[in-house]
């Protein structure tokens, strides 16, 4: 089977966002971080005094430990690095994926967290990687097919927040993926998390005879705080955990 590859770099997803009233949706970009941010108010500012200080201890810790950017297995990283370095290895080490499979959603997670003193609601996705905190229900599209839209998604309710939505795709985007998933889509209270896991997970699929070795895995992470997996390749579909799926 062959699988198209979605790679542009214009984010058209974004155009279905439609924030509540009383938010506004804002969009940050510094260097390779493109951030879409729902929240209360325009908190530009905010926002890339936020990315700037996190973008500078990843660049910082690059120098020192250079794998730590490069490698594709858990690397270790001692009690004194930056909060932002620990997530990120803490998160891949039971995913068996390298500590950068995780660093989209630690960043949209990190940022939503300082973003918060300023507003009660704020939804932060970081290239397919969502963060959310809201005191609303809200309705996340799953995006398999980006030429045909979505026609399905994920209904949450104000009890499910906090949460993240990470995703992983071998034919959407630029990021490294091992295996031939179309997507895979991880819900868990940590972003860091559902972001190193949702890239493992998609690793694991040749086809779409893996998917039910998908749900081992995701099963298997439920332990370290992963709640929710959707995986699809090609026609085939496999959905556990807390994943209450609604036609759009």
């Amino acid at each position: 089977m062959t699988h198209a590859i979605h790679t542009a770099s214009h984010r058209a997803y974004r155009s279905g966002v439609r924030p509540r009233d009383g938010e506004t949706a804002f969009q940050t970009v510094i260097e390779e971080t493109d951030l879409y941010i729902v929240a209360a108010s325009d908190l530009s500012r905010q926002t890339m005094d936020a990315v700037r200080e996190l973008r500078g201890q990843l660049k910082a810790w690059f120098a020192l430990q250079p794998e730590f950017a490069s490698s594709l297995i858990p690397v270790d990283v001692p009690a004194s690095a930056p909060d932002i370095i620990r997530r990120m290895a803490e998160a891949a080490r039971p995913c068996g994926v390298g500590p950068m499979a995780a660093v989209a959603g630690t960043v949209a997670q990190m940022v939503a967290e300082r973003l918060a003193p300023f507003s009660a609601d704020v939804l932060v996705e970081n290239g397919g990687d969502l963060y959310m905190r809201s005191s609303r229900p809200r309705t996340c599209a799953i995006l398999a097919d980006p030429e045909g839209g979505a026609s399905i998604g994920l209904n949450l309710k104000p009890a499910d927040f906090p949460l993240s939505l990470c995703a992983s795709s071998a034919t959407i985007g630029h990021s490294l993926s091992l295996g031939h998933g179309d997507l895979v889509v991880v819900r868990s209270r940590s972003a860091s998390l559902a972001d190193a896991s949702a890239t493992a997970l998609c690793n694991i699929i040749r086809d779409g005879r893996d998917l039910r070795h998908v749900t081992d895995a995701a099963q298997a992470l439920h332990a370290h705080g992963l709640d929710g997996v959707f995986a699809q390749c090609g026609s085939a579909i496999a959905v556990w955990g807390d994943m209450e799926l609604v036609a759009l």
